[in-house]
């Protein structure tokens, strides 16, 4: 198969993931009102998918050397849209939790497989495309939550709709994954379980920056808008549409940017981008320069993340290895950003957030020079054109 092959059926999986997670999403009040949770049962319920992925990533590591890696990326997928269908089945708070948790580490697994599979492609390709497969998952995100709120504005039982997507969407990840690449990725296996290496636990700090800044943005945006500027819901409910499509936009035209200018300097250009975006919504209390603001935000932290997926995959000869370590980080940074923000409002002001968010994004900024490449990371076979463009 031709490597532009194995690059769309990669990027239908990147879809597909971000579709089975917002058609949860959007049906995430059904599922509330059907085992009768709280605000603050439920809070806790949805801390369990975060959990899942965080405790079970290293294991998906292993799975994608052990198995060749069509397989694993196949396999991994399906088991996540079929995860699905036991969210809305569940008639209690403890089989939520349980289901969820089983949601999360299929999400965080199949994550790791397909971020390892992407980084081959890319290598093979010959030039970056990891930000436009993270720009289609956020497609895919659109897409699943286009579904949900149809489902939910028709009052179809979430039952049947999980079932439906389940089938739908495990279906397009099997088929859509028939040209991947289908051999083992590099490297020997590793432990299930083995500690980062240094310069892995370093690039995963940039992607805990703009992880962070992002889950900030994503739950509290609207809530920084009403409280802070005070406008009303609706307009509120805008930061955070004007962040997810900058970040959307952003990805699917990153790697261009990344082509022109190489991962440090692309980081450099967007942790400034979110530096002033953090501290724009930090000193706002009208509601326009605010919005802007998350706007910048999303457009700074878009990129980075995939190319600290593609820095953590090119360092050792373990690449899943590397990815997972890069993504537990990440994902410990989507679950402390939502309570750590709410922490410090509390003792202070969601300006005060803010200002831990610019910190953040300043750190990220100044950090970029750790995705430069090593000599020894370069796979033998890369294309002169990333090697030139990653140098910058």
């Amino acid at each position: 198969m031709s490597t532009g092959q194995s690059r769309v059926a990669i990027s239908v999986v990147f879809a597909v993931h971000g579709a089975v997670f917002s058609n949860f999403a959007t049906r995430v009040p059904w599922i509330a009102e059907h085992v009768d949770a709280s605000p603050g049962q439920l809070g806790l319920a949805l801390l369990a998918p975060a959990l899942g992925a965080v405790t079970t990533m290293p294991v998906a590591a292993r799975l994608t050397h052990r198995f060749r890696s069509r397989a694993a990326v196949r396999v991994l997928m399906m088991t996540f849209c079929v995860a699905l269908v036991p969210l809305a089945l569940a008639p209690n708070l403890v089989t939520l939790f349980a289901s969820l948790y089983v949601f999360g580490a299929a999400a965080g697994m199949a994550d790791v497989a397909m971020n390892a599979e992407g980084v081959v492609v890319e290598q093979r390709y010959g030039r970056s495309i990891m930000s436009s497969l993270h720009g289609l998952w956020s497609v895919g995100v659109l897409l699943g939550s286009t579904a949900g709120v149809a489902a939910a504005h028709a009052d179809l039982d979430a039952r049947i709709h999980f079932a439906i997507a389940a089938a739908v969407l495990a279906v397009a990840a099997w088929f859509g994954g028939t040209n991947l690449i289908n051999e083992p990725l590099p490297g020997e296996e590793a432990p299930a379980f083995v500690l980062p290496s240094r310069r892995v636990l370093l690039i995963g700090l940039v992607g805990f920056c703009a992880i962070f800044a992002e889950g900030a943005s994503n739950d509290w945006g609207a809530v920084y808008l009403n409280r802070i500027t005070g406008t009303d819901p609706g307009t509120a409910a805008t930061a955070v549409t004007a962040f997810a499509l900058a970040m959307a936009g952003a990805r699917l035209v990153g790697d261009y940017v990344v082509r022109r200018l190489g991962p440090v300097a692309t980081v450099r250009a967007s942790g400034v981008l979110a530096t002033l975006g953090a501290a724009t919504v930090a000193l706002s209390r009208d509601p326009v320069p605010a919005i802007v603001g998350f706007l910048l935000i999303g457009l700074g932290v878009a990129v980075v993340v995939p190319l600290v997926f593609t820095a953590a995959g090119n360092v050792g000869s373990n690449p899943g290895q590397s990815i997972a370590g890069v993504a537990t980080i990440s994902y410990g940074a989507g679950m402390a950003a939502p309570a750590a923000i709410g922490g410090i409002a509390q003792v202070s002001s969601l300006s005060v957030s803010f200002a831990v968010v610019t910190l953040l994004c300043l750190i990220m900024t100044a950090s970029a020079g750790l995705l430069r490449p090593r000599p020894a990371d370069a796979p033998a076979d890369t294309v002169p054109e990333v090697g030139a463009a990653a140098a910058r």
